[in-house]
């Protein structure tokens, strides 16, 4: 038998799109459990709250077979007055950080969502590490504010950088580079 060497899976593509499903609601709640509470420890128990009643969830999956398998990234969004919308509780599981833009597909989702639903002003509370992101993603910073103990950096979006998406239930399919394994 020869042997081969080792290679972890990667998965072809990821859906970007809003939950529709209970396994996608299910497993945005389980990943922000794990990234909120378990590895960063912000909140002690759960991170759930109000806002989870009201707000539309995002997720990024991966495919199998061209197959939604897991939720791998989520972020919710919400609108708290006329026009001014708030995105939330970004998390991408540890194992898929390395992936190429899921993050930042998540990010553009939630603004093209809630461009297409009147958002006038879309704003974010940022973890300081992920500022950087944003930057590039055409957000402003505004101002640096503490939220559950752990900095943040309040941020707004150019919505000239984010066209309308009517339709985030379809949302997209993401392709990322296929990154060659390290020797």
């Amino acid at each position: 038998m020869i042997e081969l060497e080792p290679r972890q899976f990667q998965s072809p593509g990821y859906y970007i799109r809003a939950a529709s499903k209970s396994f996608e609601a299910a497993g945005a709640a389980d990943l922000r459990h794990r990234v909120f509470v378990q590895e960063q420890g912000i909140f002690p128990d759960h991170d759930r709250d109000d806002i989870d009643l009201i707000a539309t969830h995002l997720v990024a999956l991966s495919t199998y077979a061209h197959e939604a398998d897991e939720v791998v990234g989520t972020v919710r969004i919400h609108e708290e007055t006329p026009g001014l919308w708030w995105g939330s509780r970004l998390a991408v599981d540890l194992g898929f950080r390395q992936v190429g833009r899921l993050g930042a597909e998540l990010i553009r989702l939630a603004v093209c969502t809630a461009n297409a639903r009147g958002c006038t002003t879309f704003l974010a509370h940022v973890q300081m590490q992920n500022v950087p992101l944003f930057r590039r993603l055409r957000w402003q910073p505004l101002e640096e504010v503490r939220i559950h103990d752990t900095p943040h950096m309040k941020m707004q979006a150019d919505l000239s950088f984010y066209p309308p998406c009517g339709d985030p239930v379809a949302g997209w399919y993401h392709r990322p580079p296929i990154r060659e394994p390290r020797r």
